[in-house]
C-alpha cells in the first residue's frame, strides 16, 4: 500500500475542524436584546429599535431569552401558528422593575407612513401573526382594524422575553402602551379625523354643487380633486374599513387607487384651472397621455399595489414641479388665475417636502401622518376658495389682471384668424390651420415654397405678390399687409389678407416672417355691393329710385339753362303682378321683370334713362321726345309692349300697365316732386282700371295726400310706438267667467285723434307695412298674456289676435310667430289667431298652407264674421279653423228667419267639433238663449268694453281670486 506524505493527516484534520465550525455556526443559540425596563409611570414606550427582526428563519424559531431576576439565561423555541408565516420572527424583551403588577398593550400598526418608501411602497398590512412570552400563554389579541394590539400583564420584578410571528419582513412600529393611555390617544386621534373628514366631505359636496349651479371647467376639476382627496382621507383615517369589510390586501388596492386618484386629478385641475389648451394644442394631448396613463395605472394596482402607488407619488411631484414653472411663467405674463394660485401651491410644495422627509424616515413622528392628511385638506380647501373667487367674480379684478398672453390667444380664436409662418431660409409656407383645407384643396397642398401659391394665385395678383415678398426681404424691416386672390378647388377665387412682419437674424437677413391670414372674400364682395347696390337694382341692374331722381335733377338743371330740353317722366306700375308672384312664385316673377326689363329697354333711346322704382314698378325720364302727341305714341307702345304675352313654364302670361305722365312745366319743381307726380297719375291709372295711361293734373295731389300723409304718419308710429292694444273681454255664456279677451289696435294720432284700424289698415296693406303692423300686435298682445300668467298663475284663458290678408303672403310668417311665443314663454295653444272669409278668398291655397303649419305649431284658429260676405261653407271642411266668431247681424236678428239660420248655423258647428263665439249679444236672455242652442263664448259691450292691458290684469285678479292667491 502506498503511504501518504506526512502533511496529508494535518489536512484532513483541518477540514474536519472548519466543517464542525461551520456547523457550530449555523446552530448558534439567538440571544435576546437587553430587557426593556418598565415603570408605573411609564405611558408609552417605543419597542422599534430594541426588537431585534429574524428574517428567514423557518417555521420553528429557538432564541435565548434574557436573563432572569436570578440572572438565568434560558433557552426557548417557538413554532409558527400560521400556514401563512413566511419565516420571520421578532424578539423583545421587558423588566417590570416596580413593585406592583403591571398591565399594558403592545401595539403594532398596521400601516405607517413613516419611512414607507417613495418607490414600491410598504402599503399596510397585518404586522404580528402572535406573540409568545417565554413564560405563560401566548398573548390575547384585542379587536382593531389599524393596528395588532395585544394585552400582557407583567408581575413585579418578572423580566419576560416575547418572540413575535410576524407576516411581513417589516414592523415599522412596535409600542408598548398602558392600556388607558392607548384609549385616549385613539380617541383624541378619533375626534381629529371625523373633523378633518367632514370638511373634506363638506367641500367635496359644496364644490360639486358648485358645478352644477355654474358649470365652468374649473369647478368640475376641482371637485374631483376634492373627491379624490376625500378617498385618500377615508382609507388612511380607516373610515372605509367601518362600511365595508376589508382585508389587509384589499387595503393596499384601495391606498393605491386612492394615491392614483388623486395623481390624476391634480393634472386634471392644474389643466383646467389655467386653462393650458388655450396656450398650445399639445398641451391638450400631453394632459390627456398623463392622465391616461394614470387610469392604467389604476388597473395595476389590483395587481401590484406598490408599484402604482409609487409611479403615483412620484406623478404628485412632477405636475407639482411642472405647477410651478407654469404659474412663474403665466404669473410673469400677468395671467390672473396663476397669480391667484400661488398661495396654495406654495402650500402643496410645502406639504411635498413634509411627505418627502416623512416616506423617507427623515420625520419619524405619530402625528405627521394624520398633520399630512389635515394638510391635504387645507390645500384642498385654499384651491376651492380661489376656484369659488374666479367662478363667482363680477368681472373687474378678473379684467384688471386678465394676461396679454391670453388676451392673443383669445383674440386669434375667437377672430378665427390662421397663422401664416413663411421660414425664409428652408422658404416654406406653413399656416395653422391649414388653409388648403378651407379652399377646398388637399391638405398641405399650400404648405411649401412660395412657388407652390404662384399657381393658385389670381393671374393679375402674381406679379404683385412675387414682388412684395422680394420688397420685405430686400428692405428687411417694415411689415406685410397684402391682399390676392387664391383659386379654390370649385374654380372660385377667395380674397386673403395676409398682415406679418419680418423677424431678422443675427446676420441682419430676415429669417423668418410670421403674421396672420384673414379670408376677406365676404368683406370684398360686401364692399363692391356698397358701391354698386345704392345706386342700381340688384335684379335688373337699372337705377334704383335714388339714382333715378338724381338723373331727373340733373336734367332739370340743364334744362333751366337751355330751354329746347323739357324731360317727361313716365312712372309704370305692372297691373296684377302680385297674383303673378303668388302664383307662379317669386323666381318666376323676377324671370318676368327682367323680360320686361329688355323690352322697355328696346322702346329708348341713348338719352333716355330707365329705372326700376320699386318691386313692380319702373321710371322713364324721356327726353328724345318732347312734343305731346309723339310723348303719347310712347306711352302707348309701352303698354302694347308690356301686354305682348310672356311664354313662361309651357304657359301664356298677359300683363297690362297703369302709366302716369308728368311733364316739367313748373320751374321751381324739383327731381322728387315730377316723381312723385308721375306716380300720382299712375295711381289714378290702376284706381280707373289699369291698362290705360293718365297725364298727370293738379288735382291728383289733394286726392292722394291724405293717403300718402297717413302711411308717412303710420311709419312715424311705428317707429315711436304710437300703437297700443285693448282687449274686449270674452265670456263662456254658461258660467259667465271670462274665457279669453280679443287683442284690438288702437292709434292715437298726435293729431288727427284716434285713427280707426278700418282707416290705417288698408294703407299698411298698400304700402308693405302691414307685416310689421301684424306682428307688432302679436308681440304686445302675448306680451301682455304673459305678463298676466305670471302675475296671477296659470290662468284658464286665452288671447285672440287678428290677422290680415296680406300677412298669409309672407313666407316667413310662421318663424315669427314661433319667435314670438317662445320669448314670452307663451303656449300657442293658448292664442288664437282670428282671420275674415275675405283672407281666404283672396288666395286659398297659399291660405291653406300656412294655416296648416300654424295648426301645426299649435295655434288656435278662429274664423271671424262668419256669416258676412261669401261664406264658403266648404272652406270649413278644408281649412283647419277649431273657433267660428258668428257676425252680429246674425245674432241679432230675432225674426223667425233669423233664429232658424242661427240654430242651424250652431247646430253645424257642434257637429263639426267646433266652437262658436256670438259676437254682439245685447241683452241677457240672448246670452241664456245662446247658451241653450250650444253657443260656447259671447262677446259684446254688454259683458264689457275694451280695456287697457292693466285694467285687464285687474279685472283677472278679481274674476280669479284662488288662482292669484295661488301664485
Amino acid at each position: 500500500m502506498r503511504k501518504l506524505p506526512l502533511r496529508a493527516p494535518f489536512l484532513t484534520l483541518f477540514l474536519t475542524f472548519l466543517l464542525a465550525a461551520f456547523a457550530l455556526q449555523s446552530m448558534a443559540p439567538v440571544f435576546a436584546a437587553e430587557p426593556v425596563k418598565i415603570s408605573r409611570e411609564d405611558n408609552a414606550l417605543d419597542l422599534t429599535k430594541t426588537t431585534e427582526i429574524y428574517r428567514n428563519q423557518g417555521n420553528v424559531f429557538q432564541v435565548s431569552t434574557a436573563a432572569g431576576a436570578d440572572g438565568i439565561v434560558r433557552r426557548i423555541e417557538v413554532r409558527s401558528s400560521d400556514n401563512k408565516h413566511q419565516g420571520d420572527w421578532a424578539v423583545f424583551a421587558l423588566a417590570n422593575v416596580s413593585d406592583q403588577q403591571l398591565d399594558r398593550v403592545i401595539v403594532a400598526p398596521h400601516f405607517r407612513l413613516v419611512n414607507s418608501r417613495l418607490f414600491w411602497p410598504d402599503l399596510g398590512s397585518q404586522r404580528i401573526i402572535s406573540i409568545t412570552p417565554s413564560e405563560g400563554f401566548a398573548l390575547d389579541r384585542e379587536a382593531s382594524t389599524e393596528a395588532d394590539v395585544f394585552s400582557i400583564t407583567l408581575n413585579p420584578g418578572a423580566v419576560v422575553t416575547f418572540v413575535a410571528e410576524l407576516s411581513t419582513p417589516d414592523l415599522p412600529q412596535l409600542y408598548l402602551w398602558e392600556p388607558d393611555a392607548y384609549k385616549d390617544t385613539v380617541n383624541a386621534f378619533t375626534l381629529y379625523r371625523g373633523i378633518v373628514l367632514g370638511i373634506a366631505g363638506l367641500l367635496a359636496l359644496i364644490l360639486t354643487i358648485l358645478f352644477v349651479v355654474k358649470g365652468t371647467a374649473m369647478l368640475p376639476a376641482a371637485a374631483a380633486l376634492a373627491w379624490a382627496v376625500l378617498g385618500y382621507i377615508c382609507v388612511d383615517f380607516g373610515f372605509l374599513e367601518k362600511l365595508v369589510s376589508l382585508s389587509s390586501g384589499d387595503q393596499r388596492i384601495w391606498r393605491a387607487a386612492t394615491e392614483v386618484g388623486m395623481a390624476a386629478s391634480l393634472v386634471l385641475f392644474l389643466f383646467s384651472y389655467l386653462n393650458l389648451n388655450r396656450w398650445h394644442t399639445n398641451l391638450v394631448y400631453a394632459t390627456l397621455a398623463w392622465i391616461g396613463g394614470l387610469g392604467l395605472l389604476a388597473g395595476v394596482a389590483v395587481y401590484d399595489p406598490a408599484i402604482a402607488a409609487g409611479v403615483a407619488r412620484l406623478s404628485f411631484a412632477l405636475t407639482a414641479a411642472a405647477g410651478v414653472f407654469l404659474i412663474l411663467f403665466l404669473g410673469i405674463k400677468r395671467y390672473d388665475r396663476a397669480i391667484l394660485l400661488v398661495p396654495s401651491w406654495a402650500l402643496l410644495i410645502a406639504w411635498l417636502v413634509a411627505a418627502w422627509m416623512t416616506v423617507t424616515g427623515r420625520l419619524d413622528n405619530d402625528i405627521v401622518q394624520p398633520a399630512l392628511g389635515g394638510g391635504l385638506v387645507l390645500i384642498v380647501l385654499m384651491i376651492g376658495f380661489t376656484v369659488m373667487q374666479h367662478a363667482f367674480a363680477s368681472g373687474g379684478f378678473h379684467n384688471g389682471l386678465f394676461s396679454d398672453l391670453e388676451r392673443q390667444s383669445l383674440a386669434l380664436t375667437g377672430a378665427g384668424d390662421t397663422i401664416w409662418d413663411w421660414d425664409v431660409a428652408r422658404d416654406r409656407i406653413v399656416t395653422i390651420p391649414d388653409i388648403s383645407v378651407h379652399l377646398g384643396l388637399q391638405p398641405g397642398a399650400l404648405h411649401g415654397p412660395v412657388r407652390n401659391w404662384l399657381p393658385n394665385l389670381h393671374p393679375d395678383d402674381r406679379d404683385r405678390f412675387r414682388a412684395t415678398m422680394d420688397v420685405l426681404l430686400e428692405h428687411r424691416r417694415g411689415k406685410l399687409n397684402h391682399e390676392f386672390r387664391v383659386r379654390a378647388q370649385d374654380g372660385h377665387y377667395h380674397w386673403l389678407a395676409v398682415r406679418a412682419r419680418p423677424v431678422v437674424g443675427s446676420t441682419g437677413e430676415v429669417i423668418r416672417c410670421v403674421g396672420t391670414l384673414i379670408d376677406v372674400t365676404e368683406e370684398r364682395n360686401s364692399i363692391e355691393r356698397l358701391l354698386r347696390d345704392p345706386l342700381t337694382d340688384n335684379l335688373t341692374g337699372l337705377p334704383n329710385r335714388q339714382l333715378f331722381v338724381d338723373r331727373i335733377q340733373s336734367l332739370l338743371s340743364i334744362a333751366s339753362e337751355q330751354n329746347p330740353i323739357q324731360p317727361t317722366v313716365l312712372s309704370i306700375g305692372i297691373d296684377g303682378f302680385k297674383s303673378v308672384n303668388d302664383r307662379l312664385g317669386i323666381a318666376a316673377g323676377d324671370n318676368i321683370l327682367i323680360v320686361l326689363t329688355r323690352r322697355l329697354r328696346r322702346l329708348l333711346k341713348p338719352q333716355d334713362t330707365l329705372s326700376r322704382i320699386s318691386g313692380d314698378r319702373f321710371g322713364i325720364v324721356l327726353v328724345s321726345e318732347t312734343e305731346t302727341q309723339k310723348v303719347a305714341d310712347f306711352a302707348d307702345a309701352i303698354l302694347r309692349s308690356i301686354s305682348t304675352p310672356i311664354d313662361f313654364a309651357n304657359q301664356e302670361i298677359v300683363l297690362t300697365a297703369s302709366i302716369g305722365l308728368a311733364s316739367w312745366l313748373d320751374q321751381s319743381q324739383d327731381g322728387a316732386g315730377l316723381l312723385a307726380d308721375a306716380e300720382l297719375a299712375m295711381i289714378r291709372a290702376k284706381r280707373e282700371g289699369g291698362n290705360r295711361v293718365e297725364p298727370f293734373r293738379p288735382a291728383f295731389r289733394t286726392a292722394g295726400s291724405d293717403a300718402q300723409e297717413l302711411e308717412v304718419d303710420l311709419r312715424r308710429a311705428l317707429e315711436r310706438k304710437e300703437l297700443t292694444m285693448v282687449y274686449q273681454p270674452i265670456v263662456d255664456l254658461a258660467s259667465r267667467r271670462i274665457a279669453g279677451f280679443e287683442a284690438l289696435m288702437r292709434w292715437e294720432h298726435p293729431r288727427r285723434g284716434d285713427v280707426s284700424p278700418n282707416e290705417f289698415i288698408p294703407v299698411a296693406e298698400d304700402c308693405g307695412l302691414i307685416h310689421q303692423v301684424g306682428l307688432f300686435a302679436l308681440e304686445r298682445a302675448v306680451a301682455d298674456f304673459s305678463l298676466w300668467q305670471q302675475l296671477g298663475g296659470d290662468l284658464p284663458i286665452f288671447i285672440s289676435v287678428n290677422m290680415s290678408s296680406a300677412q298669409l303672403i309672407n313666407s316667413s310668417i310662421c318663424d315669427d310667430f314661433r319667435s314670438v311665443v317662445a320669448k314670452n314663454r307663451c303656449q300657442p295653444s293658448q292664442v288664437k289667431l282670428e282671420l275674415t272669409e275675405t283672407v281666404l278668398m283672396e288666395n286659398p291655397e297659399q291660405s291653406r298652407m300656412i294655416l296648416n303649419r300654424l295648426k301645426s305649431m299649435g295655434f288656435s284658429l278662429a274664423l271671424d264674421d262668419f256669416g258676412t260676405g261669401y261664406s264658403g261653407l266648404g272652406y270649413l271642411t278644408k281649412l283647419p279653423f277649431d273657433t267660428i266668431k258668428i257676425d252680429r247681424s246674425l245674432v241679432v236678428n230675432q225674426t223667425p228667419t233669423g233664429r232658424t239660420i242661427l240654430v242651424s248655423l250652431l247646430n253645424m258647428i257642434n257637429k263639426l267639433d267646433m266652437v262658436a263665439v256670438a259676437e254682439g249679444v245685447d241683452t241677457d236672455e240672448l246670452s241664456a238663449k245662446l247658451s241653450e242652442l250650444g253657443c260656447a263664448y259671447g262677446q259684446s259691450y254688454l259683458f264689457g268694453p275694451p280695456i287697457t292691458a292693466d285694467m285687464a290684469q285687474r279685472l283677472l285678479r278679481e274674476r280669479f281670486p284662488l288662482v292669484g292667491a295661488k301664485a
